[in-house]
């Protein structure tokens, strides 16, 4: 992978942290730098899935990847977000 995905990689899972982080109801109890390393790794893992079951290379923009990586973005901000809130 070339600087220019990588780069491109850390927007794009910057952004889905932060429509992850949108989608969870209340106030989430993370910092900033966690949203985007879970945002990061869910539009990761949302990319990985949306191939294995064909849905990650269609015309126009791929919709049901993106809910992919944001559902799974909203799932670790609510998982982190309540780990951290038990320890408060």
């Amino acid at each position: 992978m070339e600087i220019t995905g990588i780069i491109s990689a850390i927007f794009i899972g910057i952004a889905i942290g932060g429509l992850g982080r949108l989608v969870v109801p209340g106030r989430q109890h993370i910092s900033l730098l966690m949203t985007m390393l879970v945002g990061i790794a869910a539009a990761l893992v949302g990319t990985f899935a949306a191939s294995i079951i064909g849905v990650a290379d269609t015309d126009g923009i791929d919709w049901i990847e993106l809910a992919l990586q944001v559902g799974l973005a909203g799932v670790g901000v609510t998982a982190l977000s309540n780990r951290s809130k038990a320890h408060h």
